[in-house]
């Protein structure tokens, strides 16, 4: 008996001993220091806005398509009876929410990059306003975080001014991922859409376009600053209509967030790219970024890099209901040429050289 008290007594002994050892490890192990909480917060909010952009609308498509088939078919029922009533909504100043665009979330987004708007100029409020931005780059991020969401300060910088983003058509047509996008302030790159904004809303509204667009995403690569702009002039048409003042902007570093694989010109898959991207109006670009895990990994998310938007001089803009050609092409002419300006006042300031160029095709 004493023999069976012993042996329980000093396994007491060795599991006390054991579990003090434990505890004693657990503390040794280092907590995360509020920059490593930080940099966790900041990493989340680009993953949830990376997914809400690339699978929202096909996940919220998919699932409604399956409870069409199950006992809650009555949801997608309703939801599509909803979508067909509130069609129209996305080209008549859609339904902005404010809460959303002050989101703290969005402060972690900035950060991760960080990204930082530039004021040059005023805006005056009694004016409306076409802002070109300018590269598309992959995903677009320094437009979205600028004029998109509030925080970068843009409407603490143009008091009375307020910023839309326009986005593919197609995007509005996808359940649930349309609420998203005008939830937050944007809307159909569509001359209705635009007009609208331009011409029914008041004054103050600054109509920001990344006018390259899916096209421009196919020359995408860090170090190569190419914009899609020469032949794209119904923007300048637009402003003319609606007497909309011009503004450049172009977000420096915008180019750096992905690694892109660039097939040449005249080259099979560059065709296959061009044909997609006509047909469905986005390009299917062959990229990598950051890992979720490690920044040496690769992964679909964006490396954090730096991104600076310069909002440029508003350019005066007459309104005529019918322009010809030739002022047309004036405008767009002065237009480029403020752009360029904007770019070499800038461009060493934001980490390029004085001998980096910017290609207008």
């Amino acid at each position: 008996m004493k023999t069976i008290i012993a042996a329980c007594s000093q396994n007491l002994s060795g599991s006390r001993a054991s579990v003090q050892a434990a505890l004693r490890t657990l503390l040794a192990v280092p907590w995360p220091s509020q920059r490593d909480v930080r940099s966790a917060f900041q990493l989340l909010a680009v993953l949830q806005w990376v997914l809400s952009f690339l699978l929202l609308g096909t996940i919220s498509l998919v699932v409604l398509i399956y409870l069409l088939f199950t006992s809650f078919w009555l949801i997608p029922v309703l939801y599509l009876a909803w979508i067909i009533f509130d069609w129209d909504t996305p080209e008549r100043g859609g339904r902005r929410l404010p809460c959303l665009r002050r989101w703290t979330v969005w402060k972690h987004f900035r950060d991760y990059f960080p990204v930082k708007l530039v004021k040059t100029h005023d805006l005056s409020p009694s004016h409306n306003y076409i802002i070109g931005s300018h590269p598309h780059g992959i995903l677009c991020v320094g437009a979205f975080c600028n004029f998109i969401t509030g925080s970068t300060g843009f409407e603490e910088m143009f008091p009375g001014i307020r910023s839309f983003l326009t986005t593919l058509a197609g995007n509005f047509r996808l359940p649930l991922f349309r609420e998203y996008l005008m939830s937050g302030g944007l809307f159909p790159v569509t001359r209705r859409a635009i007009g609208y904004l331009l011409s029914q809303n008041g004054t103050g509204n600054a109509v920001a376009i990344v006018i390259g667009g899916a096209a421009e995403s196919l020359s995408c690569r860090p170090g190569v600053t190419t914009l899609i702009l020469r032949h794209r002039k119904g923007f300048v048409r637009m402003a003319l209509q609606h007497g909309a003042f011009l503004v450049p902007s172009f977000s420096f570093g915008e180019n750096d967030l992905f690694r892109q694989v660039v097939f040449e010109e005249g080259s099979w898959m560059r065709s296959i790219q061009q044909r997609f991207q006509k047909m469905m109006g986005f390009a299917p670009c062959v990229f990598y970024g950051r890992g979720i895990t490690s920044s040496h990994s690769r992964g679909f998310l964006p490396y954090a890099r730096p991104i600076t938007t310069v909002v440029g001089e508003p350019l005066t803009v007459p309104k005529v209901q019918n322009p010809s050609r030739e002022v047309v092409d004036m405008y767009h002419e002065m237009y480029i040429q403020a752009l360029l300006k904007l770019f070499n006042d800038n461009k060493t300031k934001y980490g390029l050289s004085e001998t980096d160029e910017l290609h207008i095709l």
